[in-house]
């Protein structure tokens, strides 16, 4: 962990698995942009990977952070990390694929301040599941979607309701935050 009560603990990666783990770089310019807006936060981490988004938000103040990944071996890491990091109270893992979790948690009624959206590179998963998040009303109005992509993958401006409030490029990851209108 870069920051807060887990500062400089370590998350255990899978071998071999097809992650693109994020940056400590990244990850710090994009905990950096959202600090004001973490404590008792309720997070939704897709594409969790090793769950180290999710993780961090936790260590920095989030009350509760949802993990999603549709990969078995991701999900058995995601869980040892929770467990070795005391955040099992904190946390909720869901093996499922992205689309079909949003519409699992839109039937629970849940809510998110902060939605890490960081999907396999030039898929074309990142606007369905920004629509999907809309559409299930996923993200309360003062939330945020938080998307690590290929540079490559240029974001329109606006998706839905949501407008794209940064853009930034950090070598091969570009991060893009959407949030509605002010």
């Amino acid at each position: 962990m870069i920051a807060g009560q887990l500062k400089g603990r370590k998350l255990k990666a899978p071998n071999g698995l097809n992650t693109r783990p994020t940056t400590d770089r990244v990850k710090e310019s994009i905990f950096s942009m959202i600090h004001p807006y973490l404590m008792d936060s309720m997070v939704l981490d897709l594409f969790s990977g090793t769950g180290s988004l999710g993780i961090e938000a936790l260590s920095r103040g989030a009350k509760k952070a949802y993990f999603v990944d549709h990969n078995k071996q991701s999900i058995s890491i995601i869980k040892e990390n929770i467990s070795n990091l005391g955040l099992l109270d904190q946390s909720v893992i869901l093996f499922s694929d992205a689309i079909k979790a949003l519409k699992e948690l839109a039937l629970k009624n849940e809510k998110f301040d902060i939605i890490f959206l960081d999907p396999p590179y030039a898929k074309g998963l990142i606007i369905p599941c920004i629509q999907e998040i809309q559409n299930n009303l996923l993200l309360r109005p003062e939330g945020m979607i938080v998307v690590e992509h290929d540079p490559e993958d240029q974001l329109p401006e606006m998706i839905e309701k949501l407008h794209k409030r940064k853009d930034r490029r950090y070598g091969n990851t570009n991060i893009s935050i959407y949030s509605e209108e002010a």
